[in-house]
């Protein structure tokens, strides 16, 4: 993963505070891309999978990776970590939030473990034709770490249409804003799981994030996400 230490994170550390969300263009290469979708289909590797419809999350299904997690996934969460941390925590800070993070993933994970959250939250998505994701948060537990990951593994125009990463914000007192995030393979995107600091003329404010994915037109399209705190 040599490719996030060529990454400006002064650059996405602005997006974030911006707007909620920072792409890492050519995050993955189309040959991981495939490596990873080919996953899906393949036998173990998996803890659970979730058929969207039953639960009233939408259309499509997806699948949560099992510990040991995918050498390219584990990396992922490592390696970005460092990056992401002191940002999670100057937002928390700014928000009057008391938890903080650590330098290290894997001690969050075990912070996660003690208090019951064992269950690990990487997991693959995959859509057809008219398959979506509503609006959601990635919340799993009492311990929530404000910013995740996801990797677009199929390619716009090709492997399918429609389909845009969605995310809203709803501002206190104000409508609800709605951006889509332009991806191509194996780009990355990191933004918040549930709410973000805005500094307003009274005083910084929380923003509550949501984010989903429209309605496929035609064809299949799979994402990998990268949550960095694990379920209960």
């Amino acid at each position: 993963m040599s490719r996030l230490a060529a990454v400006d994170w002064a650059a996405v550390a602005g997006n974030l505070d911006g707007q909620g969300f920072s792409v890492l263009a050519g995050l993955l290469t189309p040959e991981e891309c495939q490596r990873i979708a080919g996953l899906y289909d393949q036998p173990g590797g998996f803890r659970s999978q979730v058929i969207m419809a039953r639960h009233g999350f939408g259309r499509g299904e997806y699948r949560y990776f099992s510990y040991p997690l995918p050498p390219l996934v584990q990396g992922l969460r490592e390696r970005m970590w460092p990056h992401l941390a002191p940002i999670a925590n100057r937002w928390h800070e700014a928000m009057g939030m008391a938890a903080r993070f650590p330098e290290a993933h894997a001690e969050f994970i075990e912070r996660c473990h003690e208090a019951g959250q064992r269950r690990p939250t990487p997991l693959l998505l995959r859509y057809g034709p008219g398959d979506y994701n509503c609006l959601h948060q990635d919340l799993y537990g009492e311990h929530v770490f404000p910013l995740q990951a996801a990797v677009l593994l199929s390619a716009p125009g090709r492997d399918f249409e429609g389909g845009e990463l969605v995310l809203t914000e709803q501002r206190p007192r104000m409508q609800s804003r709605v951006m889509v995030v332009p991806l191509k393979q194996g780009d990355g995107v990191v933004f918040a799981v549930n709410s973000r600091p805005v500094a307003g003329t009274r005083g910084t404010y929380r923003v509550t994030m949501r984010h989903g994915v429209s309605a496929l037109r035609s064809g299949s399209r799979h994402t990998l996400g990268v949550i960095f705190h694990d379920a209960t």
